[in-house]
């Protein structure tokens, strides 16, 4: 914690030195790598494509962004990309309360086994990446989302490139990890038109226990222009297999280590966990005794084998099967003095997440290949199904010192998702890398329809040449449907989630040329998903929907923010402070060991109070360094205890910390780059974070280190567009926990719902341009 502490500190110090040496007014030439977000009325910043090259080739875009002010990222892979452990928030904001969009599309709120779109790592391969913006506090009032409560992220694909070309890059390193990277642009063609095409395949062992986490993408994209208009289109696909970690407890990491996993590769012992839990009578000698967790009480022998103690210690294997098809195309131009912009879109999406339970056996008489007896151990999944098809249309005016802006989303979805069981034989499972068919059993099937309708207008007001105000609103209806095709339990109706009026209202102060203040109000709403898991109104039963369809009111939130923007010679930084009220926040609850899939428990926690500020600072020392510096302090609690319907008390967590809040997040950063030589190293610190809601339980601070460095070869030929990369993540080989609340989170008390992080690990990047 001390040493944490020390680091992070050090980072703010390297951020208020670059401050206060930005009066040397020097002169440089290191490329931009972070834009600030000049002129605008909220927190913004934009990462350029030359921030996102220095990445490991692999890694989540989202994963990027966690150097920027208020961001607090984890994963328990080194890439960032193993979407079960994913999580990003801003403001105490969750990754499901925040906005998503990639050239405009959609990507829904990004929670795992999405409703309604899709991860950004599934949507688009890093490389084909041409920046990403994020708007901390609320993003603008065009961006197709209903989710974005506390910020939006923002990500643009790379435009072909008008000169014939190709890349090739290929990257190997830990865990037998082997990327290959292929890239075709056709520059420019006789009707003016341009296109590319990109395949990337990576393959990687999973960093403890057995297993793999493989994708495979190809994007296309071709822009056409047709008179004073120009025609753009891409077509993304995707398919991802991923063999998944063991959800730890505080407990479990102490009694079987932080590198415990699933026993995947040991099916005896597999078999003697489920066998132990369902009949302790199949063995000879004391008889176990196990109490209602499934866990050995230590009276009679121990029928688990080995260190495990508890029935959800070790399951045999889990995985996440998702393949997607994402398209769009987009219409923009000028006409009658009108800027005009329509993008028609659409994505589907064919998912199943598998988990080899010891709590249902296999039948005998539904198991090709069965023998004498078929496993103790059966195969769940919950199946996923999206077809969504939208539009985005907006139009732009200028009235002298008026720009009048207006436009519209419209997105139809129709999700289907599923609770099956999958039979395995007894003398050798199947493979958890391969989607199943053949249930023995469904349990639960639903069908469920949203169509979502949103408006918008606003009008830029440039009042004189330091003065600009924006004000303007937006309108939201949602209605959701829900069908049960097949069993319990039965979940029939409709929800709606509608607000007439939600203002933006913000204005920026120009200083002078190079320093400008800023400040924002806006109001957002957050839809109710429609799905059977996670946090909905439809993940209950029919007379828990049917007490809450008419009284429970969407989330909704009110963010003030202003600040500060200010750039000389080698410098430019942003300060910011903002007062966050969180309406109507929902929490969800179930018993048992999260994967299990109890039923949830909603409850409205009331209102959340979230305050706080951040600073951050580019400082260009000369043309061959350059520093980075962010750091964000929040203190973001909840207003109210939960209460029954009839008023009482039922959980104190008034005044409590939200949970995966951290207080203090710091980052600091050094960039070197000469004469084709270029090397970054990035420290980051995250303070204590609370695993349950009334903060008992919350894992340590943590400070970790990234390196990149590599050589840009000079000349022509065979070198010429050469480049070679090296990455090592966690540098200092920190053993932490990452991933918080991946079983959601509790009350109180310890929980399976912890993922630790990947150690330190090594990767090499060959590139070439031709």
């Amino acid at each position: 914690m001390k040493s944490g502490l020390i680091t992070g500190v050090s980072a703010l110090a390297l951020l208020l030195a670059a401050t206060a040496a930005c009066a040397a007014d020097e002169a440089t030439g290191v490329e931009e790598l972070i834009i600030y977000g000049k002129g605008e009325s909220r927190q913004v910043q934009t990462l350029t494509v030359e921030e996102i090259q220095r990445a490991a080739p692999g890694s989540s875009p989202i994963k990027m962004v966690e150097k920027l002010p208020g961001v607090n990222f984890q994963s328990a892979d080194a890439f960032g990309a193993y979407e079960w452990s994913t999580r990003i928030s801003i403001r105490a904001f969750n990754q499901n309360q925040l906005g998503f969009t990639l050239d405009g599309v959609p990507l829904g709120d990004m929670s795992y086994g999405n409703h309604n779109g899709l991860h950004i790592s599934r949507a688009i391969a890093t490389e084909d990446l041409a920046g990403v913006e994020l708007a901390q506090g609320s993003g603008a009032l065009s961006v197709a989302s209903t989710s974005n409560l506390g910020g939006a992220l923002k990500f643009t694909s790379r435009t072909p490139s008008s000169d014939l070309g190709a890349d090739v890059a290929v990257t190997a390193g830990s865990s037998s990890m082997l990327r290959v990277f292929l890239r075709a642009d056709t520059g420019e063609l006789p009707g003016g038109g341009r296109g590319s095409i990109s395949y990337a395949d990576q393959k990687a062992d999973k960093w403890k226990g057995q297993g793999e986490q493989n994708q495979k993408q190809i994007d296309l994209k071709f822009v056409q222009p047709i008179g004073d208009f120009t025609i753009s289109a891409f077509y993304d696909y995707s398919e991802r297999r991923e063999n998944d970690y063991q959800d730890l407890s505080l407990e479990m990491i102490s009694r079987l280590g932080s590198d415990w996993d699933n026993n995947t590769g040991h099916w005896a012992d597999a078999v003697q966990i489920a066998r132990a839990y369902q009949t302790a009578s199949n063995y000879t000698g004391s008889k176990p005794i196990l109490d209602g967790n499934g866990c050995y009480t230590g009276s009679g022998a121990n029928p688990y084998p080995g260190k495990v103690k508890c029935v959800d210690d070790a399951y045999y294997d889990a995985s996440g099967l998702r393949d997607d098809n994402l398209w769009a195309v987009t219409a923009a131009g000028p006409l009658g003095g009108v800027d005009l912009s329509a993008t028609v879109y659409g994505h589907t999406n064919d998912g199943q997440g598998t988990w080899y339970t010891p709590y249902v056996a296999s039948p005998n008489n539904n198991v090709p290949g069965a023998t004498s007896q078929n496993a103790p151990i059966s195969t769940r999944t919950t199946e996923y199904s999206i077809d969504r098809k939208g539009l985005v249309v907006g139009a732009a005016l200028d009235l002298g010192a008026h720009r009048i802006s207006a436009g519209g989303w419209f997105e139809t979805n129709d999700f289907s998702q599923a609770r099956r069981y999958y039979g395995q034989n007894l003398s050798a499972p199947s493979s958890a890398l391969n989607f199943f068919s053949g249930p023995f059993y469904t349990q639960w099937a639903y069908d469920f329809s949203t169509n979502t309708g949103v408006f918008h207008i606003e009008d830029v007001w440039t009042v004189s040449d330091q003065l600009k105000v924006n004000f303007g609103f937006k309108s939201v209806s949602v209605k959701s449907d829900s069908v049960t095709r097949i069993g319990s339990p039965v979940i029939n109706g409709s929800i709606k989630s509608e607000e007439g009026f939600l203002p933006q209202v913000g204005a920026t102060w120009a200083l002078s040329d190079d320093s400008e203040i800023f400040a924002s109000y806006a109001k957002n709403m957050r839809a109710f998903a429609a799905a059977h898991t996670g946090l909905s109104p439809f993940a209950t039963t029919q007379a828990g929907f049917d007490a809450i369809r008419n009284s429970l009111q969407p989330e909704t939130s009110q963010t003030f923010e202003g600040g500060w923007r200010y750039r000389a010679g080698g410098f430019q930084g942003v300060l910011a402070a903002y007062y966050v009220k969180f309406d109507d926040r929902l929490i969800g609850t179930s018993a048992g060991a999260g994967i299990v899939g109890n039923p949830t428990i909603l409850s409205n926690a009331g209102s959340v109070t979230a305050m706080g500020f951040e600073a951050a600072g580019t400082f260009e020392l000369n043309d061959d360094w350059s520093l980075f510096g962010s750091y964000a302090y929040n203190d973001s609690t909840y207003d109210d205890d939960i209460r029954s319907a009839a008023g009482v008390v039922t959980q104190k967590i008034s005044g409590k910390t939200t949970v995966d809040s951290p207080k203090h997040l710091l980052n600091g950063e050094v960039n070197f780059e000469h004469e084709g030589w270029f090397a970054t190293m990035n420290v980051h610190y995250v303070s204590e974070r609370y695993f349950t809601f009334t903060n008992d339980k919350s894992v340590p601070s943590t400070t970790t280190a990234d390196l990149s460095f590599g050589y840009r070869f000079q000349g022509e030929g065979l070198v010429e567009g050469l480049e070679i990369q090296a990455n090592v993540t966690n540098l200092t080989d920190e053993d932490y926990v990452s991933t918080i609340g991946s079983n959601g989170f509790g009350y109180s008390g310890d929980n399976q719902t912890l993922l630790t992080a990947a150690p330190r690990e090594a990767f090499i990047t060959l590139r070439k341009r031709f």
